[in-house]
C-alpha cells in the first residue's frame, strides 16, 4: 500500500509541540513516508517505531516560535540534527546525512492530525517488535531500500530537482 499517491489531493497538514510554543506547515504531500522499526529510533522515541514524513525542507514553514537544533548521533555513525520546541523539547523532524538539510523528516506525531498520513514503507523490520503485525499489502524491509524501486516517479523528480538547484 502506497500512501503518498493518495495523500496528493489535500497537501497542507499543520503541526506543533506539545506546548503550543512553535507551529509549522508542510505545504506539500511527503515525498515518502518512512515507518522506522530500528532499535536507535525506538530508543530516541521510547516508542516501538518512528513515523516520519519525509519531505523538502523548503515546504516546511515555522508559523510560530523557534524551533532549536540539536546534534545527535546516529545509528549510521553520520549523526542527525533533530528539530525541537526550545520550551517543552518535542521533537519536531530531523535532517539526516544521508539526505543532508534539503529533506526534513518530520514526525508524523507531531501533525494536528497524523492520521492523514501512513507509513509508504516499513524499514528495519529485522529488529520491529515481535508483536507488531505489518500488514501485508504494506512495503516493508529488514534493513533500508533502493528508493528507485519503491518511491513513486513524482517523489523520486521532485528529489532530483531538490538536489539539482543551485545553493543559494
Amino acid at each position: 500500500m502506497c500512501s503518498t499517491a493518495s495523500q496528493q489531493a489535500e497537501t497542507t497538514y499543520y503541526g506543533g509541540c506539545a506546548c503550543g510554543s512553535v507551529r509549522f506547515r508542510m505545504e506539500s504531500a511527503p515525498l515518502y513516508v518512512h515507518c522506522c522499526h530500528c532499535r536507535w529510533c525506538q530508543r530516541e522515541t521510547g516508542a516501538s517505531f518512528a513515523l516520519n514524513a519525509l519531505i523538502e525542507s523548503e515546504r516546511v514553514r515555522v508559523l510560530a516560535g523557534a524551533p532549536e537544533v540539536t546534534a545527535t548521533p546516529s545509528n549510521s555513525g553520520k549523526g542527525q540534527d533533530i528539530w525541537r520546541c526550545p520550551r517543552c523539547r518535542v521533537a519536531l523532524w530531523s535532517n539526516y546525512a544521508g539526505f543532508g538539510d534539503k529533506v526534513s523528516f518530520v514526525r508524523v506525531g507531531t501533525l494536528d492530525e497524523p492520521d492523514r498520513i501512513s507509513p509508504d514503507i516499513h524499514i528495519f523490520t529485522e529488529s520491529k517488535q515481535p508483536w507488531l503485525v505489518i500488514p501485508e499489502d504494506h512495503s516493508s524491509v529488514e534493513r533500508y531500500y533502493d528508493l528507485k524501486q519503491y518511491w513513486p516517479d513524482s517523489s523520486r523528480e521532485r528529489l532530483r530537482q531538490l538536489h539539482s538547484a543551485p545553493e543559494s
